[in-house]
């Protein structure tokens, strides 16, 4: 359970530094940007397929999404110059709220 929980954060890590480097993809026209955009996406979703036969699939994609997401607004607001507001600072919290909620759930 700790080597797929473990397996989960490196794929959550990878998928936000794809996502993260979007902008730097312009719509794929930068080969190089855009390599690492897809193998970032694939190596998470690789890393899914082996979590998913230990953890079960609802609570690993949930976790996945909804940290990723969370992750991602938060690196848009201190490295990509997006606007911080009061609206996503209770969108991130509802959203690892129901992360958090939803393996409480999957524990029982």
């Amino acid at each position: 359970m700790y080597f797929a929980a473990g397996l989960l954060a490196i794929a959550i890590a990878t998928e936000v530094g794809a996502t993260a480097a979007l902008p730097r993809a312009a719509g794929f026209t930068n080969p190089s940007w855009s390599a690492i955009v897809v193998a970032g996406y694939a190596l998470s979703i690789w890393l899914l397929t082996i979590v998913v036969k230990e953890i079960p699939v609802s609570v690993t994609y949930a976790v996945w999404a909804g940290l990723g997401t969370a992750a991602i607004a938060v690196i848009g607001v201190m490295f990509l110059d997006e606007p911080l507001g009061a609206a996503k600072v209770v969108a991130i919290t509802l959203i690892v709220s129901g992360v958090a909620l939803l393996n409480l759930q999957g524990a029982h």
